[in-house]
């Protein structure tokens, strides 16, 4: 996994996760707290409630990518781009300062006037924004997009998203964003909590990855929940997102996401990681698929995923698994009311195949092969 320098803030998994507060100068958005049109107030807002919170980063967003409004043209953006720099002006604190746009001429003008990083909602749908971000050397959020400036964000798959991820290429200095929220007519809210689940399948990219789910829909519904009413789900889904491998977390709570963050870093995963060995975070076959599809081998994820599984079947059926284990990768043991199976997933799959009788097991061997997948 690559570590970000952005603007002297490291970003990846040998440091602690990012918290990008939100400041939007756009009277669409539709979290009121964050909009600003007065760079005074804006500033003091950045400070006390963003900054002085615990954000490491200030995204600041000249238009609403909400699909119920038209887009901004270039030219649009940057007559709103002085507000954002004057209020960047005005700020005490210290942060990492992100323009959120999709064109490489604004990217370039707030580089140009101040800005740290770019926080691109179109994931290079400009051909010339990779290069711009190349050129002045900085931090680039990319998001999940079809290649397309006038609407972004519109990929419903898990696979569709991560191949979008890598239109028009990535620079080094990278972060992905596989885009939860409601960015057209077509995602639905079963679509992000599948990307949520999946969500380590991004780490496969090797750039550290940004996520943007404070009070999201997907969220809401499951605690059935209004904006005002989400924190608590936003939270829970921080600390989940941050021990699946999320490196930024961008968020109008800044001090409560901060915590969530913190919880999940410290409970996630404990892998090998030196100077020349990196274990990497897989728990599923397609998250091994994700790291191995590129390799020259392409050796089979099956033979390199295992499982444990816990039957519950009668002595007669779990003395059949054993017998037919015997010799293979498997393992098994007998703890007397249940039989435990595990090895790699190829392995268990073969089993499940082969071993149909007695039927107990065969049924059993149905769950483990579900379980395979």
């Amino acid at each position: 996994m690559r570590t970000v320098d952005a603007a002297g803030l490291p970003i990846g998994d040998d440091h602690p996760p990012r918290i990008m507060g939100v400041l939007n100068v756009s009277q669409e958005s539709p979290y009121d707290p964050s909009v600003y049109d007065d760079p005074g107030e804006a500033a003091e807002y950045v400070d006390t409630e963003l900054i002085g919170e615990g954000a490491d980063i200030v995204d600041i967003g000249l238009e609403s990518a909400n699909k119920k409004f038209e887009v901004l043209s270039a030219e649009q953006e940057l007559d709103r781009l002085e507000t954002a720099l004057q209020t960047i002006d005005s700020v005490s604190g210290d942060a990492v300062f992100s323009i959120e746009t999709r064109y490489h001429e604004v990217a370039e003008a707030a580089l140009n006037g101040g800005f740290d990083m770019v926080n691109d909602i179109c994931g290079f749908a400009d051909p010339m924004m990779p290069d711009v971000c190349a050129e002045y050397d900085v931090a680039v959020g990319k998001m999940a997009s079809p290649p397309d400036l006038e609407r972004p964000g519109a990929v419903e798959d898990v696979d569709d998203i991560y191949e979008a991820l890598f239109q028009n290429g990535l620079t080094d200095k990278t972060i992905v964003d596989p885009a939860f929220g409601g960015w057209s007519e077509e995602k639905t809210l079963k679509d992000d909590r599948e990307t949520f689940r999946r969500l380590r399948e991004f780490r496969a990219i090797g750039q550290p990855i940004l996520v943007s789910i404070n009070r999201k829909n997907f969220l809401r519904e499951l605690a059935d929940r209004s904006t005002e009413e989400a924190l608590p789900v936003s939270l829970a889904a921080t600390s989940m997102a941050v021990e699946r491998g999320a490196h930024v977390v961008r968020t109008h709570d800044v001090a409560e996401t901060r915590d969530a963050a913190l919880v999940g870093n410290e409970f996630a995963r404990e892998r090998v990681r030196d100077e020349t060995v990196e274990e990497l975070d897989v728990t599923t076959v397609r998250e091994a698929t994700r790291h191995l599809t590129n390799t020259e081998s392409s050796p089979d994820s099956g033979s390199t995923v295992s499982r444990l599984f816990a039957l519950d079947v009668p002595a007669p059926a779990r003395q059949s698994l054993t017998d037919a284990a015997r010799n293979t990768a498997a393992i098994t043991a007998d703890t007397g009311e249940k039989v435990l199976l595990g090895g790699p997933v190829s392995t268990l799959l073969e089993l499940t195949e082969r071993v149909r009788d007695p039927p107990a097991l065969a049924d059993a061997l149905d769950g483990v092969r579900e379980g395979c997948r």
